[in-house]
């Protein structure tokens, strides 16, 4: 739900995303005109006048360097007009009495009116600003009352004693920032329209990887992980947030694939627990079944014994052999049964160690003499020399006393003999041995194959006692091997059936 919400935001966003970006750019270079246009108005004055005054200081100095260097007035003269006509200067050179120069370019001046050609810049009035004053010179900003038309003026004196005047229009300022704001506003009108193009251009190309963020965020709402985010060359914020969502998308799908196989263990847990539940039931049926028939004995033999059935002392310790082999029997199914237990559920541990694995064999053979010749079994072992196994020598004796014990039990004669083979054989690729036990007998059928690792389970239904055994030495066998985590089983062959199981061959390290 807050994954779609986030996605609804993010639509709302590149709607409105190329008006916003539209709009800010035709604000800003609207604000950009008008800006220039103000400054323009306003400061280029200010600007024009403190050039103007900066110039006017410099024609002073130089002219006053003029006088100073030459006393030809002709020479003099001639370089006043082409410094009155580069600046656009009216000069005058006048002395206490008369006028001794003149370079005119804006003013005309009508004879006997030469004491009237500038206004009297020592007499201050409301059209008067002072912009600059020094010791020898003076600049003012005046405005003719009856033209309306403004100047600047400066009134200096040279070093040769003569006064010097002169004054420019500001006319052209005036002029120079009406065309200059014309200009600008037609030239803003058009930057307005140009901008609005590229504007428009430029969003469709800023919201084009949002809007494809966009749509991978949408499949990744619907678990699909599929599609990524192509990241660019430049390390801009796009790709940054490009990048992220990869991330996001990599995590969130490792996380979800977590979570399913989490799920499915969860799944097979509760499962097993189901399947524990019903072996416990099973177990408790099967235990009970196991000891019902010891204890009928048991308690048979026992009242035997209290009633006084039989008088001789050779009767009573019959009844009490019987009672105490019975008893035996129990209480080594007890202790088979808390041992199977704790296998199965990893509470043994194994003392681990190299141990050679023929001599094993060999003790297990010669412990199983009286029951090969009772039943006339004979054993065929290929003996090696230093087969070196890694496990618990402990268990494996176990496990290769219930193969022998099993194939002499249930072996039975094929072409004149009964016959159980052990063989060795090493496979050095996968770092195993195979140990197998082969005994001439009956096959068994293909849907009890794996029904025999089972706790209490024997061939014969009726669990007939003449064989003994408790019918859980091949569950010992199940259970030791999946500690070790190694193969075992059966397998049916043409004369009888063979049983097997791996170990770990000689660990180096131990």
């Amino acid at each position: 739900m807050r994954l779609n919400n986030e996605m609804e935001k993010i639509k709302q966003a590149v709607k409105s995303v190329r008006l916003k970006l539209f709009f800010t750019l035709c604000i800003v270079i609207t604000a950009v005109i008008v800006l220039l246009v103000l400054v323009n108005s306003f400061v280029l004055e200010k600007f024009y006048l403190y050039n103007k005054t900066k110039g006017i200081k410099l024609i002073y100095q130089d002219i006053n360097t003029l006088f100073n260097s030459t006393s030809q007035y002709e020479q003099i003269e001639d370089n006043l007009k082409i410094i009155s006509i580069k600046n656009n200067l009216d000069i005058v050179i006048k002395s206490n009495d008369s006028i001794v120069m003149l370079a005119i370019n804006n003013y005309r001046v009508k004879e006997g009116s030469e004491a009237k050609l500038f206004s009297d810049i020592d007499n201050s009035n409301a059209n008067n600003k002072l912009l600059h004053k020094e010791e020898n010179i003076k600049i003012n900003l005046v405005k003719e009352e009856d033209t309306n038309i403004g100047y600047i003026e400066a009134h200096a004196k040279l070093d040769t004693g003569l006064e010097l005047y002169m004054r420019t229009p500001t006319a052209d300022l005036q002029e120079s920032a009406r065309i200059s704001n014309n200009v600008l506003l037609a030239l803003g009108g058009a930057v307005l329209v140009i901008s609005g193009i590229i504007a428009s251009f430029v969003s469709r190309k800023f919201t084009a990887p949002i809007l494809e963020l966009d749509a991978i965020a949408q499949k990744m709402s619907n678990l699909d992980f599929s599609q990524k985010y192509q990241i660019g060359d430049t390390d801009d914020e796009i790709n940054n947030l490009g990048r992220s969502i990869n991330t996001m998308s990599d995590k969130l799908e490792k996380t979800i694939k977590q979570l399913t196989v989490n799920n499915s263990e969860l799944e097979k847990d509760i499962e097993q627990k189901s399947r524990i539940d019903e072996m416990r039931k099973q177990f408790i049926s099967d235990v009970s079944h196991e000891l019902k028939t010891p204890i009928a004995l048991i308690q048979g033999y026992a009242e035997g014994l209290v009633e006084n059935v039989n008088a001789d002392d050779e009767s009573r310790k019959f009844y009490a052999d019987v009672i105490l082999d019975e008893a035996n029997k129990m209480d080594r199914l007890v202790k088979q049964l808390l041992e199977l237990m704790k296998l199965e559920y990893g509470k043994r541990e194994f003392n681990n160690e190299n141990f050679n694995i023929v001599e094993l064999i060999n003790e297990v053979i010669r412990k199983s003499n009286v029951m090969l010749e009772e039943n006339s079994v004979k054993v065929i072992f290929d003996s090696k020399d230093n087969v070196i196994a890694y496990a618990d020598s402990f268990y494996v004796e176990q496990i290769i006393t219930n193969y022998i014990t099993n194939a002499i039990k249930y072996s039975k004669e094929v072409n004149g003999e009964r016959k159980i083979e052990v063989k060795i054989n090493e496979n050095t690729e996968k770092n195993k041995i195979r140990i197998s036990v082969f005994n001439t007998g009956d096959n068994i059928e293909a849907d009890e194959l794996h029904r025999i690792w089972g706790r209490f389970y024997k061939m014969d239904a009726s669990r007939n006692r003449d064989k003994g055994g408790t019918g859980i030495g091949l569950a010992f066998v199940k259970a030791i091997m999946n500690n070790y985590k190694n193969e075992y089983g059966a397998v049916n062959k043409p004369d009888g059936i063979e049983f097997f199981f791996d170990l770990d061959m000689e660990n180096a390290h131990h």
